[in-house]
């Protein structure tokens, strides 16, 4: 049987119990009770589980963690300045880095119809191809106009990257929606290549407010939060619904496959590839940080900070 706890009350036992068969395969259950002197299989034991309501489950990912103290403040901070920059109809953006994919000949999760017996053929391995490598899609989601940018690179997913792909967007999609916008509002997660603490991110985004005449402000969602970005439910969680199934072989299929994404409420992608090589590694020095002209909010400063032109 399995131990005994320290306590000798009912419920510790049966949590001690219930640790016992969680930590073991029905093969070993049944070894184990085997060992004590009774007659039982592994399938047996199996039967006796389901009976019980056990089944076999993966973990799955929920916590986020201790949540920050101002997490909640963080939120309304954020969204007042989304609905005071609306307002004055300046635009506002949610950006983010996708999950990278394999090139090539590979499995994607999900299911698509095909003539029975006639499925897609893909390698039985996912060891990354070297010349196709990983697709790093970076995208931009307007929250005004449902619309969104997304760049696909080929190489490390670099502030510089970051940045880049928000030009991209304001010089193909954001000015031609806006063309009388003097500010920007960017929300994005507190961690990655756009995070509150990476250097290159403040000291690129410098450069696009120079070149474009924007004055450029930031809110980061709260660490662990990453979810309640909007460009994640609103945007990349589309890309993934319409590429479900299909190998992407190539960063065409890749492209076609995003601009193809559209949604019941009229969302819109535009798609590019991005061939520029974004070096991964770049060190930004004090001085050159200190010459950003980056203000921080009163509150959260290192959270919220608005970099003039």
């Amino acid at each position: 049987m399995p131990p005994k706890s320290r306590n000798s009350g009912p419920s510790s036992h049966l949590t001690g119990v219930r640790r016992w068969i969680e930590a073991k395969s029905t093969a070993k259950l049944a070894d184990d009770l085997v060992r004590q002197g009774f007659k039982i299989t592994d399938d047996t034991v199996g039967r006796i589980l389901k009976n019980l309501s056990y089944s076999l489950q993966a973990p799955v990912k929920e916590k986020e963690g201790t949540a920050h103290p101002d997490r909640d403040a963080q939120f309304s901070y954020l969204n007042d300045r989304v609905s005071e920059f609306m307002k004055a109809g300046e635009p506002v953006i949610s950006v983010d880095t996708k999950k990278k994919e394999l090139v090539g000949e590979f499995s994607n999760g999900g299911r698509e119809y095909h003539p029975t017996g006639e499925p897609t053929r893909v390698n039985t391995h996912d060891f990354i191809d070297k010349e196709l490598g990983r697709a790093v899609p970076y995208g931009v989601y307007n929250l005004a106009n449902d619309e969104g940018w997304v760049s696909v690179g080929d190489a490390a997913d670099t502030a510089s990257f970051a940045v880049e792909v928000v030009r991209r967007w304001w010089h193909t999609m954001g000015r031609p929606r806006f063309p009388k916008a003097t500010k920007l509002l960017i929300t994005a997660d507190a961690g990655g290549s756009n995070g509150h603490r990476v250097r290159l991110w403040k000291l690129e985004l410098a450069k696009f407010a120079k070149e474009t005449s924007l004055e450029v402000t930031v809110c980061h969602y709260p660490p662990g939060t990453s979810k309640w970005n909007k460009i994640e439910h609103k945007m990349f969680s589309f890309i993934s619904m319409n590429w479900r199934g299909r190998p992407l072989v190539s960063y065409r299929t890749i492209i076609e496959l995003i601009s193809a994404t559209t949604t019941a409420s009229g969302l819109t992608i535009r798609a590019a590839e991005d061939r520029n090589f974004h070096e991964t590694g770049t060190k930004v020095s004090d001085a050159q940080l200190a010459a950003v002209p980056l203000t921080r909010h009163e509150f959260h400063g290192d959270w919220n900070y608005t970099i003039a032109q």
